[in-house]
């Protein structure tokens, strides 16, 4: 009887627990909702909140203002390929221009023209080499190493943002790849375009 009475109590005081669980779940995401739109934090929350009649808004009335973007300031980023093989290798475009602060992206284009299977990989390089250490790479095809089959074409994005504490000076970025087949010799970084650049900076 006492056994009976103990797993009843036991019951029950589970069963509490697992009310009071729920309850917490249900009332976590408004709470959650709350905090978020207080703070800025929550994005997508605060763009809902700014669209009139639930509606959907532009980028530039959805997202707040990133204040670490150093609007005052334009940098041209010029984008280089260079191929160690026979395949096809090359930006989607040759330049743009960005904010230091701004998330910005840019696409490649890889083809294998050859007849057989293949592996590469692509080495970066900057110009002027000051930058390099302000150029952050979010995403980049650099990281890992590709196999293509033949007539394979494949695009990468490069995700990057150039940090605001770079030199003023600094105007122009040039990001060159080269890109060569794993299992051959690899090559050094191109240096011609960024001695070029080094020397009209």
């Amino acid at each position: 009887m006492a056994r009976q009475s103990a797993n009843a109590r036991m019951l029950g005081k589970l069963a509490v627990i697992a009310v009071g669980m729920f309850a917490f779940g249900y009332v976590l995401v408004p709470i959650y909702q709350r905090i978020c739109e207080a703070t800025g934090i929550n994005i997508l929350a605060l763009s809902e909140r700014q669209v009139p009649g639930n509606g959907v808004a532009g980028p530039a009335a959805a997202l707040p203002r990133n204040t670490q973007v150093d609007q005052s300031r334009t940098i041209t980023v010029e984008f280089d390929a260079n191929a160690r093989g026979p395949w096809k290798f090359r930006p989607a475009q040759r330049s743009l221009q960005v904010h230091p602060g701004e998330l910005a992206t840019v696409m490649y284009e890889f083809e294998n023209v050859q007849d057989r299977r293949m592996s590469a990989q692509a080495i970066p390089s900057y110009a002027p080499r000051q930058a390099a250490a302000h150029f952050n790479k979010i995403e980049c095809f650099c990281f890992n190493q590709y196999t293509l089959e033949p007539g394979e074409k494949k695009e990468w994005p490069v995700v990057f943002v150039v940090d605001p504490r770079i030199s003023r000076d600094v105007t122009t970025i040039t990001l060159s790849y080269t890109f060569f087949e794993v299992g051959g010799k690899t090559p050094a970084a191109p240096v011609a375009a960024a001695a070029a650049q080094e020397t009209g900076t």
